[in-house]
């Protein structure tokens, strides 16, 4: 064994974080560009040049989406089960929606037809705006506690509903996560475009940014406000993974704990806040490769500032605290962590280099003349 069961539970929840990152960095500016779409760009033309931004990366961009699901399906499978049997129906919803995304991107432009590109630019919208604000309404639930139960033989049962799902907090937490991709979005579209595409791209991104760090801080205050959760005992966390074998309690504010007894984890609520703010300067200095560097540790901050405050919870149970699910007991066998962990030394950074590679390969601005010039080779 590479390392101790503890070690590689910790390891594992440090990995799932990264690649829920990579995600939002990359396919996440996929779809805030999509979500842009019909806003920036006025006439066909314009639309097909902030479309072809990212039509050399957008599938490749998505294997950080479908990597996140294996490994939270391999490492975490009660997490996994809990997850999509309690959000069954959301994830359904984003499924159908991820299914317009490649339709829209190959078909769009197969035919002159003004109407048939229309359609598939709301395609477009409706497959990138459904996930993001899905997702973020999945992790505002998550905050709040999900009303499952687990027997004896820790099987899960979902008591929810979809429109439970729904809640206030979570439409805000769903919004924060709509906002922080469209201000990612419109720094890279400022980088990318030239012309009326990258000022107005310019002025939605630095709007995006600035509701979000109202609403991120409005979500901070709420956060404050809501029942947390603390374990009061548990097995040795080098012991077998066993949910129902922990004392839960909850108390309002505590998720906010982590932060007083680990005062370094403050840097990640900071850089979410830092990072849209300067970006929102640097992008009005016309310094988008700064401002697209800026957002990218935004998204770094909020995704590890939702981490640091549940940990080291993953799914808690607002039916029974006692059988919350966290990364120390949730987790697949010793064995099953070691060889995931070598598989990931190899592809990960092999994940890594060709998404590098194909960025450094295919960094230019995208004109409206290069469209023009390339109609059938182009999105």
């Amino acid at each position: 064994m590479i390392f101790d069961y503890e070690t590689l539970k910790f390891i594992w929840w440090l990995l799932i974080g990264v690649l829920l990152i990579g995600f939002a960095i990359t396919d996440g500016m996929d779809m805030g560009v999509a979500i842009l779409l019909r806003l920036v760009g006025k006439t066909d033309l314009e639309r097909r040049t902030v479309i072809n931004t990212i039509g050399a990366h957008w599938d490749g961009n998505q294997v950080w989406f479908i990597t996140a699901g294996g490994a939270l399906f391999a490492a975490w499978p009660m997490v996994y089960a809990a997850a999509f049997s309690g959000f069954y129906f959301a994830m359904l919803l984003v499924l159908f929606a991820l299914f317009l995304r490649p339709l829209a991107f190959d078909y769009r432009s197969k035919l002159e037809s003004a109407q048939w590109r229309n359609n598939w630019d709301w395609a477009l919208l409706v497959g990138s705006i459904v996930p993001a604000l899905v997702f973020g309404v999945a992790f505002g639930n998550v905050l709040q506690g999900v009303p499952f139960d687990m027997d004896n033989l820790m099987r899960v049962t979902y008591q929810g509903s979809f429109f439970g799902l729904l809640n206030p907090f979570a439409l805000v937490a769903g919004l924060v996560s709509v906002l922080m991709l469209v201000g990612h979005a419109g720094m890279w579209l400022q980088l990318r475009t030239d012309a009326e595409v990258a000022s107005r791209a310019a002025q939605y991104g630095r709007y995006a940014l600035s509701v979000f760090v109202i609403l991120f801080a409005g979500a901070g205050l709420w956060v404050a406000n809501l029942d947390g959760y603390q374990i009061i005992s548990m097995p040795d966390t080098q012991s077998y993974a066993n949910p129902l074998a922990k004392v839960v309690t909850t108390s309002s504010g505590a998720w906010l704990d982590n932060y007083s007894k680990m005062p370094l984890t403050i840097i990640f609520p900071v850089l979410a806040f830092a990072g849209a703010i300067i970006a929102v300067v640097l992008s009005k200095l016309n310094k988008p490769a700064l401002g697209l560097v800026s957002t990218s540790l935004m998204l770094i901050g909020v995704i590890m500032t939702a981490g640091a405050a549940m940990f080291p919870f993953v799914m808690p149970s607002s039916n029974n605290p006692n059988i919350s699910l966290t990364m120390w007991d949730a987790v697949s066998s010793h064995m099953t962590l070691n060889v995931m962990f070598i598989a990931a030394l190899i592809f990960v950074p092999i994940i890594l280099t060709y998404t590098t590679w194909c960025y450094v390969k295919m960094w230019r601005k995208v004109t409206q003349d290069e469209i023009q010039n390339n109609t059938h080779g182009s999105y």
